[in-house]
This record gives C-alpha cells, sequence and structure tokens, in this order.
C-alpha cells in the first residue's frame, strides 16, 4: 500500500473525529446561541452516531456491488452539503437534523477505507495498516480541538462547521484524483437484493460477533468520554475552553502511541493474542478511573491518569480487534465492515447519551459508564475465545 493511499485513507477515517471533536469546546456557546443548555446540545452528537450506525449499513452493500470510489464520492458530496448546512442552522432542532444527515454523508469514509485495507492486505497486516491508520487519522483528535477553540475565539461556532465543508471538499478531489478501484478482480459483485441476507449470516457468525462487540463495547466507553469531557472539564472542573483541546489532544496522543506500539507487538504475536490482553487493561483502567470519580476529588489531575490508560489502550484494542472480525469475510468486507461499524456507532450513541441521561454534577456517570463498557468488552472477548494455535 503507497503512502499516498494510506494518507487519503486516513482523512476518509478522520471524518469522524473531525465532524465530533471540531465541535467539542462550543458546547456550552451552542447552548446559549439556541438558549438550551449543555444536556440537550450533546443530542446533536447522539444524532451524528445513530446517522453514522445507519448510514454504514447502507453502504456496505453499495460498496460489495458498486466498487469503493462511487459509493466514496457520493458518501464525501452528502457530508459537505450537510456541513454547510450545520452552519446554517438557526435552531437546535435544525443542528439535530443536518448532523444526522452529516453523519449519513461521512461514514461512508469509513467503511470504504476498512474495505480498501481488506482488500489489499491479509489479515496480520490488515491490524497493522489499521494501527498506522490510527497515526493518520489519531491527529484529528489532537488538533481538532485546538483549531476548533481557536475558530470559535476568533470566528464563531458556524466557523467549525465551514472547516468541515472544506476539508471534505479537499478529500473528495484527492479520492477523485489518486484512489484506484480495488475491488478483488474476479469476484461477481454482490447484489443488493441479498444484503439482508448476508447481514443475517454475518449476525450468525459467532467469531465475527463477538470481536465486533469487542470492539463496539471498548469504542462505547471512548464516545462517552467524548460526549461527557466537555462537562467535566469545563463546566466542573474550569479548564478554559480554548485549552480544553489540549486534555483532549494528550489523551488522543496516548491512543496513537499505543496504536504504534501495536504494530511493533505484532511481529511478535498475532492481533487476537493481543486483543485478549488490552481489554483486560482497559476495564481494569476503568474501575480505578470510577473509584476514583466515586471519591469526587477536588483536583482533575487524579481523574486524568486512569482516562488516559483507558483512551490509550484503546490504540491497541481497535485494529486488533477490527483486524479479527474482518479476517474470513473476503468478498462480503464491505458488509461486514458496514455491520461492523453500524453496531459501534448505536452502542457509541447508547453511551453517549447515557452520559447526559445519567448527569448528576459529578465526573461519576462518564467514570462508571466507561467502566461498564470495559466489563461488557471483556466478556465478549472471553465468549468469542479460540484455540491457543487459531490462524490469528
Amino acid at each position: 500500500m503507497t503512502l499516498r493511499i494510506l494518507l487519503i485513507l486516513g482523512a476518509l477515517t478522520a471524518f469522524g473525529p473531525m465532524a465530533i471533536d471540531l465541535y467539542l469546546p462550543s458546547f456550552p456557546v451552542l447552548a446559549k446561541a439556541f438558549a438550551t443548555d449543555v444536556e440537550h446540545v450533546q443530542l446533536s452528537l447522539a444524532a451524528y452516531f445513530i446517522g453514522m450506525a445507519l448510514g454504514q449499513l447502507l453502504y456496505g452493500p453499495l460498496i460489495d456491488r458498486y466498487g469503493r470510489r462511487l459509493p466514496l464520492l457520493l458518501g464525501v458530496a452528502v457530508f459537505c452539503l450537510a456541513s454547510l448546512a450545520c452552519a446554517l442552522a438557526d435552531s437546535l432542532d435544525a443542528m439535530i437534523i443536518a448532523r444526522f444527515v452529516q453523519a449519513l454523508g461521512g461514514c461512508v469514509g469509513i467503511v470504504a477505507s476498512r474495505t480498501v485495507v481488506r482488500d489489499l492486505c491479509d489479515a496480520p497486516t490488515t491490524a497493522k495498516v489499521f494501527s498506522q491508520l490510527l497515526l493518520v487519522m489519531g491527529l484529528a483528535p489532537i488538533l481538532a480541538p485546538v483549531l476548533g477553540g481557536l475558530l470559535l475565539e476568533l470566528s464563531g461556532w458556524p466557523s467549525l462547521f465551514i472547516t468541515l465543508a472544506l476539508f471534505s471538499a479537499a478529500t473528495g478531489l484527492a479520492v477523485w484524483r489518486w484512489l484506484p478501484e480495488t475491488y478483488p478482480a474476479g469476484l461477481t459483485p454482490a447484489p443488493l437484493s441479498g444484503a439482508l441476507r448476508q447481514y443475517g449470516r454475518l449476525w450468525r457468525d459467532r467469531h465475527f460477533l463477538g470481536h465486533t462487540l469487542t470492539c463496539s463495547f471498548a469504542m462505547a466507553g471512548m464516545f462517552a468520554y467524548i460526549a461527557g469531557s466537555p462537562f467535566v472539564f469545563i463546566e466542573l472542573y474550569g479548564v478554559p475552553a480554548e485549552h480544553y483541546g489540549w486534555l483532549f489532544g494528550t489523551n488522543a496522543a496516548g491512543f496513537i502511541l499505543l496504536a504504534q506500539l501495536n504494530a511493533r507487538l505484532l511481529r511478535r504475536q498475532g492481533p487476537l493474542f493481543w486483543l485478549r490482553r488490552w481489554v483486560w487493561f482497559y476495564f481494569g483502567s476503568g474501575l480505578v478511573l470510577s473509584v476514583v470519580a466515586l471519591s469526587q476529588p477536588v483536583a482533575l489531575w487524579p481523574l486524568l491518569v486512569p482516562l488516559f490508560c483507558c483512551i490509550a489502550s484503546l490504540g491497541c484494542i481497535m485494529p486488533n480487534a477490527t483486524a479479527c472480525a474482518l479476517a474470513e469475510q473476503g468478498e462480503h468486507a464491505g458488509s461486514a465492515s458496514a455491520l461492523l461499524g453500524c453496531v459501534q456507532f448505536m452502542l457509541a450513541a447508547v453511551a453517549a447519551a447515557a452520559v447526559g441521561w445519567l448527569h448528576e454534577g459529578s465526573a461519576l456517570p462518564l467514570a462508571g459508564i466507561i467502566a461498564f463498557c470495559g466489563l461488557l468488552a471483556v466478556l465478549s472477548a472471553l465468549w468469542t475465545a479460540r484455540p491457543a494455535n487459531a490462524p490469528l
């Protein structure tokens, strides 16, 4: 895989982090602009997660039927136009609708990127490439909140969504110019009429479903953090909105570093071996975070250490679980990638909404949901256990 293709796939995968993280510092400002509270603004985040989940189910069969490029270009165009609609929104309801449509377009980048990697690589190499993609797309969670805080201060919240429109337009141009069609030669395109049947087969595949749930529960904990961190950092502990991005970026840097460590670890053992071990680390860090949150510390730093460990460990869990889930899917890689992404973002939407539902003025809802997601990830990994000599 060439560096150019890797960068394009990284940009496509970054649509989600960019669309989510760029506007996180604006939650209090949006609440004032739309005469509501931060908890209701969080619904726009949940709407984005739901759109990401449902949209991937639509793109999976399209990618298996029409190849990778055409659905990609269509989805990027929808994302660009919906970003402009977000910038022009005059009410929270309009914002929520536009965010949902924006997610329907942006999710194609995740499905297509995973499918292209699956087209070009075997299972161990796939895990390594996913780790490298995390390095490329991981810059988004580091830079986006910082850039979002600066744009918010200089130009107001609409400039955040104009920036997303420009980013997506540039990425779409790169796809059109330089991303080749990677649909495997010799395969018969899957008919759209068999999409539901194919999703049913995947849902009955224990190994695919188990690895999907392991990855999804871990990811749900991350999105609980994304939804709850603006309140915990900015309102509860008084971190200035323009400094929020630095804290958020520190955790994202840990995520990137562990992803690169994972690429090196894969030289010694396969993705399944490391996946089983890192889910326990994630769960343990979540438990520590919950205990600290229960004590309601006066300062923020006691929460930051276990939170950093939780988010960083995802850099090893997510690429390994994804590679294991897609390893045996072959010609139905698009549908498998879509169902994987759908489950991820449906659970992410529930976790993000739960932070708002359980809101009671402390960091405990955020910490408790992360720990609970860690427990479910461990149980899913145990349920999917394979023999020690499994090929992965």
